[in-house]
């Protein structure tokens, strides 16, 4: 099964639970062809902070001038993406860090010239993955990506897992975050959503931020060939594995 998972940078701030899914992760590429790909935005607006720099948001997405998107490839595509490239070595297997800029991964357009540098997944070419994988790497995609005149751009990190699972063609897209999924208009956490049942927590507006990101994000996949997306807590020990087998835990989002 091609399996691709996409870690929140909140997971990975600490060491601890960087290494901790590492390993669960590295357990499961045993078995299943996985790709990985990951976040950091909270590292990256520390990292903005030390340096003095306001983090500004425009709907959720960073405004990204040019030296914010400097700041986003030292990030996103170094330290985070080295930091978790090395937790996977430690945990036995075999990765390969990379970002969509690498062989042409996953090619952005601007989103809005307001918000500089931030781009929107147009096109993603998965052969590396598939090259990597058949190989028994574990490729490790940090969210950014450019075009063929040379330009990069920050990309949503859900935006981002969509374009590679599309790219790969995986079968499930699994969202690892810090919450314990999506919630319904009581606070309760939905077991399972369809596409219909996922829009109507954004149009009535139970769904905001973050989380509407995500279901956009989740929708996205579904109509585009993905089987089913989870969204689930990645705080939970052996998270991935329970998933695989059938857990009830997080939200299960399907076609329909």
């Amino acid at each position: 099964m091609k399996l691709l998972i996409k870690l929140g940078g909140t997971l990975l701030d600490a060491a601890e639970s960087r290494e901790r899914l590492a390993r669960e992760i590295a357990d499961v590429a045993r078995r299943e062809q996985v790709v990985v790909v990951h976040g950091g935005g909270k590292q990256m607006t520390r990292f903005l902070a030390e340096r003095g720099v306001e983090s500004r948001f425009v709907n959720g997405l960073r405004v990204t001038t040019d030296e914010v998107i400097d700041a986003v490839v030292k990030v996103f595509a170094g330290s985070v993406n080295a930091q978790l490239v090395s937790s996977f070595r430690a945990a036995g297997a075999r990765p390969v860090g990379l970002s969509g800029l690498s062989g042409g991964l996953v090619d952005a357009v601007q989103l809005d010239p307001a918000l500089g540098h931030v781009g929107k997944p147009a096109a993603s070419d998965g052969r590396l993955l598939e090259l990597l994988v058949k190989e028994g790497y574990l490729p490790v995609v940090a969210c950014v990506a450019g075009d063929e005149n040379g330009d990069i751009f920050n990309v949503n990190g859900d935006q981002m897992a969509v374009a590679c699972a599309q790219g790969y063609h995986a079968n499930r897209l699994i969202f690892l975050t810090d919450v314990e999924g999506v919630r319904d208009a009581d606070g309760k956490t939905c077991t399972q959503l369809t596409v219909a049942e996922a829009l109507q927590l954004v149009s009535s507006g139970v769904a905001t931020g973050g989380m509407q990101a995500k279901i956009e994000a989740a929708v996205s996949a579904l109509q585009h060939g993905v089987a089913e997306v989870l969204i689930a807590p990645g705080s939970h020990a052996d998270i991935v594995t329970a998933l695989l087998s059938g857990s009830h835990i997080g939200t299960r989002c399907i076609p329909g």
